[in-house]
Formats: structure tokens, sequence, C-alpha cells
């Protein structure tokens, strides 16, 4: 009887906990929704949201919630809306564990991709776990998470989390563990022409040995060369302060990216420059 007894209380136990989990998996998940809308506007469509979130286990990533996916049904149904009446200053910072050099090269190339060309940083702050970089632009919008995810994505970053502090004020946790710049790769026997840029080339050497530049008629190139590493640390700079035409260059061991520029502006290679890569590796 003691021995039933036992076996009683113990699947009521089980019972109860899988009950409480539960209930605390709904209340992170109706806590993060609240997040990201305003309290009248959640208290007004709170049957409806009940209804557009179920399941709830669909907005879970294992033991997290999906915050994108909850910023996308919230859009989809009409429950937040990302424009302002009126251009406004944009907070938005950005969190992960990786390397702060390679993370702000991908979180610039992206923010760029998306039309986000002029903002300002802010802050940015490095301890033994994480790194953060704050920046503000003038905007007449907040970001779309889904359209960064997607963005991010193609560097093989994704969103792991995010906080609205309020409409104009966003921080994002970023998963780069898999991070890579999202760049044209080099092989041996192709030819690329790099046309005229306001920023300088970025590409991927990792595939070659040797790249051959030519400089278009018409340029004045002074050649500013660095090599990067996998996590853009920098393996080697070449500045030459005399105007070229051609250059032959040997990919140094560990180089995965290259950064082709000018010492002086960009503008002296208006005309462009043609890469022959040569030999494979």
């Amino acid at each position: 009887m003691v021995k039933l007894f036992f076996i009683f209380v113990m699947a009521l136990s089980c019972l109860f906990a899988n009950e409480i989990e539960q209930v605390s998996n709904e209340d992170i998940l109706t806590k993060k929704i609240k997040a990201f809308m305003d309290i009248g506007s959640y208290q007004q469509n709170k049957a409806y949201i009940n209804i557009i979130f179920s399941p709830k286990s669909d907005y879970y990533d294992g033991d997290r919630v999906n915050s994108v996916k909850i910023v996308q049904t919230l859009k989809e149904n009409g429950l937040l809306n990302l424009f302002f009446k009126k251009p406004k200053e944009l907070n938005l910072s950005f969190k992960t564990s990786g390397a702060p050099l390679f993370f702000v090269k991908i979180m610039g190339d992206t923010l760029r991709n998306i039309g986000y060309y002029r903002y300002v940083t802010k802050e940015s702050t490095l301890d033994a776990s994480k790194f953060i970089w704050s920046i503000s632009l003038r905007s007449e919008y907040a970001t779309d998470p889904l359209i960064l995810q997607r963005e991010l994505q193609k560097s093989g970053c994704s969103i792991v989390d995010i906080q609205r502090n309020s409409a104009t004020d966003w921080s994002y946790a970023i998963d780069m563990r898999g991070g890579y710049l999202n760049l044209a790769t080099l092989h041996d026997g192709g030819e690329v022409k790099l046309k005229r840029s306001l920023y300088p080339h970025w590409l991927d050497i990792s595939q070659i040995n040797k790249l051959k530049i030519y400089s278009l008629s018409g340029n004045n190139w002074y050649p500013y060369i660095a090599y990067y590493d996998s996590s853009l640390h920098l393996l080697k700079v070449i500045r030459i302060n005399t105007k070229k035409r051609r250059l032959i260059l040997s990919t140094p061991n560990d180089a995965k990216y290259i950064k082709i520029s000018d010492i002086y502006t960009l503008k002296n290679i208006k005309n462009g420059l043609v890469l022959t890569p040569l030999g494979a590796r």
C-alpha cells in the first residue's frame, strides 16, 4: 500500500511539474508579446492575441521564445506598427559573444544592405562574455527584425533575442558563431572587374595563390591592400605611395579576405580595376 501511495504521489508531482512548466513557458511568451506592444493595445486585443499565437509551442526554439517570429505575427495581424509619423532618432544595440571587429564589419555590411547608410556609433563595450555595439540614426521607421534576420543569415548569423525598450530603442542579441563575410569568392582562371565604389572593395581570396590587379586607363591608383584571416584579424598591409598600373600579389598564409582601396581617395580608381586570380590553393 505504501509503495502504491508513493507511486501515486510521484505521478501527481510529475503532472503538476509539467503543468507548472507549461504555465511558465506561456508566461515567458506573453511577457515577450507585451514587450513589443503598448499595454493598452495588448489589453484591448488580448483575446485575439491568444488566437493568433496558438499553439504557443510554435513560438519556441527549445527553451527560448522566437522573437523574430513573434514580431512577424504581430506585424502581419496589424498589432505592431514600425513606422513613425515623422523621422525620429532610432537607437539600435547589437550584442554578441564573437570577435568585435568581425562583428562590426558584418553588422555594418548588413545595415548598408537594408538601407542604413548614415549612422553614428554611440557606444561600444567589451567584457569577458560579450561585445555590445550601439548606434543611432535618423529614420522614418524602426528596423524590421524579419528583414534584418534574412540579411544576417546571408553571413551565417542569426537573431537570438530582441528587446523593444521603446518605439525608437531596440536591442538585438546576435549569434555569429558561424559568421562569415558575404563576399564574392575569387577562383583561379576567372577575371573580375571592380566597378567604381564609394567603399573599399572586399573579396574572399581563400581559394587562390596569387592575384594580379590591373588599374584601368584614367585612374591614378596609389594602392592600399590589406589581408585578413577568417576572424578578420589583420595579417598584412601593403601601402604604395607611387601610382601603379598593375600589381601581382601573393596570398599570405591563413588569409581569407582582401580589402582593396587607395591610400588617398577611391576617386583615384573611379574607372575600376580588373582582377585576375592566379593558381588555386
